[in-house]
């Protein structure tokens, strides 16, 4: 029997190559003899970088950049054959950078995200694949253009503050010291959304109470991000606010959009491409993949549905585990996915599954793994 075992990380638990592992131990105790492939995935968040190195080899470089709140943090980009290299946002500017008690999304900056940038652009390189996903940020990417010579001015001429609240002081966008070298360069996104920037599918709105945001902060960002697509719209002539992806990543996809010339593809197309998912499906008699948490969201471009899409093509069934299931999940079932588990057996807390998380995989795994032993005889 062979499965293909093709997981996210589970943010802030385990990587998506532990998740693999666990997985397969799980199956393993019933099947000892089945042939397990283990393809760690990414949506363009948190393992992008890994998981393109694992698939198609390259160098893991590390730096010292700006963290979501100023203060330095170690971020690891990757650097491919042919002068491309890869890198994820959530390296720099991801939510697990910051304690979750010092979490402050009104003054979070992507700032380290450009900072990793200019690494790869002092590195030579012709091509970046920036993953988005995973954001500590809600600044629409003005910390990054401000890593990359954009100066974002006041009324009074004055250099903002950083973090999404204070775009709502926006007056004048300086674009005159944008790093030219960015014009030689082709920036693919690999976003894990399709959202646009503002309004009741944005940016704030749909991803701000994920990163702490109250009611208050969520209108209040949603508006400073009105305010400064429209004054980006107004320097450039276009408006990319509402483009899919411009909502990704705390809306540093709309300035990827706007500034970096970006072309942009779903990031598990992108990642399942360079790992050869499509081919190690072939004569698969099951997949199973999944992440933190399924709900309505994951239809919006995320690890699981990607998966099941290939998984669709090559008439495979689909099991998907997560550490909790959420509203709208049963959607998923009409997009490819069999069928949906929740690792957790009863009452607990968060911080308690993210611990038990590699045994509760490997738990499961072994439960699915006994039902469908007994749904062949």
């Amino acid at each position: 029997m062979k499965i293909v075992i093709a997981p996210d990380s589970f943010k802030e638990s385990l990587a998506a190559a532990q998740v693999a592992e666990a997985i397969a131990r799980g199956w393993r105790a019933v099947f000892p003899d089945a042939e397990c492939l283990l393809r760690p995935m990414a949506d363009g968040g948190e393992g992008t970088v890994d998981a393109v190195l694992a698939a198609v080899g390259g160098e893991r470089r590390t730096c010292t950049v700006s963290g979501p709140l100023g203060t330095p943090v170690e971020a690891h980009w990757g650097w491919l054959a042919d002068d491309n290299a890869v890198i994820e946002m959530a390296a720099a500017s991801g939510l697990h950078q910051v304690p979750p008690e010092q979490r402050d999304i009104l003054r979070a900056c992507s700032a380290g995200t450009g900072e990793l940038i200019r690494q790869a652009l002092d590195a030579g390189a012709q091509r970046i694949i920036l993953g988005l996903g995973g954001s500590a940020t809600n600044d629409g990417g003005a910390g990054l253009l401000r890593a990359l010579g954009v100066r974002l001015l006041d009324s009074a001429g004055q250099a903002l503050a950083p973090g999404g609240a204070a775009l709502a002081q926006l007056a004048e966008i300086d674009l005159s010291g944008l790093d030219p070298r960015l014009a030689q360069v082709a920036v693919l996104v690999a976003a894990d959304v399709d959202n646009p920037l503002c309004g009741p599918h944005g940016a704030s709105a749909v991803f701000g109470p994920q990163k702490g945001a109250s009611p208050e902060q969520v209108c209040l960002l949603d508006a400073a991000l009105a305010h400064y697509a429209a004054r980006m719209a107004a320097a450039l002539g276009t408006d990319h606010s509402t483009e899919p992806g411009a909502g990704a990543a705390g809306g540093l996809g709309f300035a990827a959009r706007a500034l970096l010339g970006a072309r942009f593809r779903p990031g598990i197309e992108v990642v399942a491409e360079l790992c050869g998912l499509a081919d190690a499906m072939q004569g698969a008699a099951l997949v199973i993949t999944g992440e933190g948490r399924l709900d309505a969201q994951t239809l919006h471009g995320k690890t699981p549905l990607g998966v099941a899409r290939i998984a669709r093509a090559a008439s495979v069934p689909v099991i998907a585990l997560a550490g909790s299931l959420g509203e709208g999940y049963q959607r998923l079932y009409t997009a490819g996915i069999t069928a949906a588990f929740s690792l957790v057996p009863g009452p607990t807390t968060l911080e308690q599954a993210c611990t038990d998380a590699a045994g509760l995989l490997q738990a499961r795994a072994t439960d699915i793994a006994r039902l469908w032993q007994a749904a062949r005889h």
